[in-house]
């Protein structure tokens, strides 16, 4: 049931992202491709399913707020283009296929990552049946998230500490920048979409936090004992560019106990919901045990 949930979501997502993409209009057809290129190349859709997820968890709603999902798409699609770039990550393959700047070009990469980033915004007000309010409060979640206070501030931070050896006071704030916020904005926005209750939206921003940090602690490790052909990209990249890790600054089986505890964190999160929440408690158990 888990999984063939998440794919009829993943195939919803999909289909409803091709369509948000043909309302819009762009004054060049080259910048659409290179914005198609790296929307529609694949992946979990893990971002737009947490807030389908959130939503459920409250009142089984999360189908109805695609809209916004696929706004978050967005959003980390265009972090994804602007972290292979050469002045960032400078990765030659994402998902299997070629990074977007190894087939557009740089400067039309930086553009379709511009492109995608304020469509995102754009998107979340074509979202129907929610009142205005509710609306904005999403969008200063959302924004909040993928700026200097989250996605864009952990970049900095992971930028300026390649080939430094920083603690792991400060790798858990790059992460829960660069990686984390875009979680919990999913989360969170969903629960407030589905009119949560105070206590329910604190509930839910710990599982969020928690479930941040199991994947990036996941993702570290992977990095070390994945294998090339699932994860679509190269590992010991994070070796190869200097960086400090939660295996690196720890140890492999160290981090692998991090992530254990916070799995149980964000399943204690959940302990006040019901059976609506099923989904997010098998989705933070999947993710330590995931190969790609």
């Amino acid at each position: 049931m888990f999984k063939e949930l998440w794919q009829r979501r993943v195939e919803l997502i999909e289909a409803d992202l091709i369509k948000e993409l043909r309302r819009t209009r762009s004054l060049d057809e080259n910048l659409m491709r290179a914005m198609e290129y790296s929307l529609l190349a694949g992946g979990k859709r893990l971002r737009p399913i947490l807030l389908m997820s959130a939503a459920d968890a409250i009142d089984g709603s999360g189908e109805k707020f695609i809209t916004v999902a696929d706004a978050l798409e967005m959003i980390h699609t265009y972090s994804l283009i602007h972290d292979d770039l050469p002045a960032m990550d400078n990765d030659d393959y994402r998902r299997g296929k070629l990074t977007n700047h190894k087939v557009f070009g740089e400067a039309t990469a930086i553009l379709a990552g511009d492109a995608l980033l304020t469509l995102a915004f754009e998107v979340v007000l074509r979202q129907e049946d929610v009142p205005p309010e509710t609306l904005l409060t999403v969008l200063k979640e959302i924004s909040t998230a993928a700026g200097v206070a989250g996605m864009v501030g952990g970049q900095a931070i992971d930028l300026r500490s390649e080939g430094v050896q920083i603690d792991l006071a400060t790798l858990k704030l790059m992460h829960l920048g660069k990686t984390g916020a875009l979680f919990k904005a999913a989360i969170r926005s969903g629960a407030i979409l589905a009119g949560a209750t105070h206590e329910q939206l604190e509930s839910l921003t710990r599982y969020a936090e928690n479930f941040g940090l199991a994947f990036q602690i996941t993702d570290d490790i992977l990095d070390v004992t994945g294998d090339e052909k699932l994860l679509g990209k190269p590992t010991g990249s994070d070796a190869k560019n200097h960086k400090s890790t939660y295996v690196s600054l720890t140890s492999l089986d160290e981090a692998k106990r991090l992530a254990q505890a916070a799995v149980a964190e964000a399943l204690d999160a959940l302990k006040d919901f019901g059976s609506e929440s099923g989904f997010l408690r098998e989705l933070v158990q999947y993710l330590i045990a995931r190969k790609k």
